[in-house]
């Protein structure tokens, strides 16, 4: 095992990483940049080094000052978290040339995920269930054109390197399609610096199921069963469950199965998760693989008793899983995690950093919080706004929704508007409660006029008539 690791990250994925390390007896070294000189991640390392100014192109997404900071401290290992460089090939391999040990998977591996259109090759070369899509990269909208002509409209255009819903548009007509095209080229290259298209058929209203993957070196591979993550604003994950209501044992055997055939296409070593599209015929579709720890680990870990972050950290130093055969993992329970963020879901989900003057986390049998909030910390204006995670968990989901229900009405944060509120109403709301959602389910059944009217008690259908 490693006796130092650098982690490459901030917030509370940091802090998860620092506490992991603490339990195995490593010593971690915490980055920061300067916004972020008084967050708790940096606090409760063993070390902590300042990486850079406020910026993030200029600390968490500068790789020589990250390298810089490991090889100072002496760290043998860096473990990316996820964001930033989690999903950079070019990163993984400073690190093996600087003599350190990337926690996660191989470069090859990353390369070959993270082009869209290459991993939707390689799926289909594997036997994965693919959504109809074109053959790799389209260059034009007229090229765009005669796909969609060929499969019917609606169809979605995906940025080839993209993630967390960034060029992605769809499309339902032809004059839509060339206005969204061009659209999606731009963003795509912004984000990502790569202006790369694909397209696919739009599916419309499935369930996003993915599956939670580790591989080592020795050759074992498991699953660790799927979470269903279709709560989702522009394509953004809010709320995300374990198991997924929607699968029958022998639908979620197939799926695992298909994982497995996606891990064992690229060689892949480490933590994962393969995402599916679930279709309302019961058919799924593989959708893209993530490289690294995904921000809803938590709930895997909850029903499985499975410590991925450990398990990571077994792997990249060379020994066995814990979790070596399939048989040795086993589902107990239900467990459903709320993205509680830096965000006013009563204004169209506004982000709202600020200072937080009073936090108080709920607790109890069956509660989990991942955060790094404190009394008294300014969130920055910089970085992503997720502040924490509530992980509530119940023999049964109907046990875990009364768990959970009790538990954001114990949250409080006081100094900025988060989306407590919005969880509040999606545990009451009907269609929630008997598990029909769909990745749809925000734009249905919980806009900004449905959180307005919980929160405020006067009915949606008053407000229209006032008007």
């Amino acid at each position: 095992m490693f006796r130092k690791i650098l982690i490459a990250n901030r917030g509370e994925v940091a802090l998860r990483i620092v506490r992991a390390c603490k339990e195995m007896g490593v010593a971690s070294v915490a980055v920061f940049s300067e916004a972020d000189r008084d967050s708790l991640h940096a606090r409760m390392a063993d070390e902590a080094i300042c990486i850079g100014p406020a910026s993030s192109a200029l600390s968490y997404l500068s790789m020589p000052n990250i390298i810089s900071a490991a090889l100072v401290t002496g760290a043998e290992a860096v473990h990316p978290g996820y964001g930033f460089l989690a999903e950079n090939a070019a990163f993984a391999r400073a690190c093996a040339d600087s003599g350190l040990t990337f926690i996660g998977p191989s470069p090859d591996a990353i390369e070959r995920m993270g082009d869209k259109a290459v991993a939707r090759q390689t799926m289909m070369a594997a036997g994965v269930p693919c959504v109809p899509g074109s053959d790799g990269v389209v260059e034009t909208s007229d090229d765009a054109l005669t796909f969609a002509r060929e499969v019917g409209f609606p169809v979605l255009i995906k940025a080839s390197a993209g993630g967390g819903g960034k060029g992605m548009r769809v499309a339902t007509d032809e004059k839509e399609l060339h206005a969204n095209f061009t659209a999606a080229k731009t963003e795509a290259a912004a984000a990502f610096g790569n202006d790369e298209v694909y397209i696919e058929k739009y599916l419309a209203r499935p369930r996003h199921v993915e599956m939670q993957v580790l591989a080592d070196t020795h050759g074992n591979a498991v699953y660790l069963y799927e979470r269903d993550c279709s709560v989702q604003r522009r394509h953004q994950k809010l709320i995300e469950e374990a198991p997924s209501p929607a699968l029958t044992p022998e639908l979620r055997a197939e799926m695992g199965a298909a994982a497995m055939k996606a891990v064992h296409a690229v060689d892949y070593v480490n933590a994962g998760t393969v995402e599916f599209l679930l279709d309302t015929d019961g058919r799924f579709y593989f959708m893209e693989m993530n490289t690294r720890v995904q921000v809803e680990h938590p709930v895997t870990e909850q029903v499985t008793g499975v410590d991925i972050i450990k398990e990571q950290l077994r792997i990249a130093a060379g020994e066995p899983m814990k979790h070596a055969r399939q048989e040795d993992v086993h589902l107990s329970g239900h467990a459903i995690e709320f993205r509680i963020n830096a965000e006013d879901p009563l204004h169209n989900f506004r982000p709202h950093p600020g200072k937080i003057d009073v936090f108080n986390p709920p607790g109890g049998f069956g509660v989990r919080i991942d955060s790094h909030m404190y009394s008294g910390y300014t969130v920055p204006p910089y970085y992503d706004s997720l502040l924490a995670k509530l992980i509530v968990w119940g023999e049964t989901r109907e046990e875990a929704l009364a768990r959970a229900r009790r538990a954001l009405d114990e949250f409080i944060v006081v100094g900025i508007p988060t989306t407590i509120p919005f969880h509040q109403y999606v545990v009451e709301e009907e269609h929630f409660q008997r598990a029909e959602v769909y990745t749809d389910f925000v734009e249905r059944y919980a806009t900004t006029e449905d959180i307005t009217s919980f929160v405020t008690g006067v009915p949606v259908s008053e407000k229209e008539a006032d008007e």
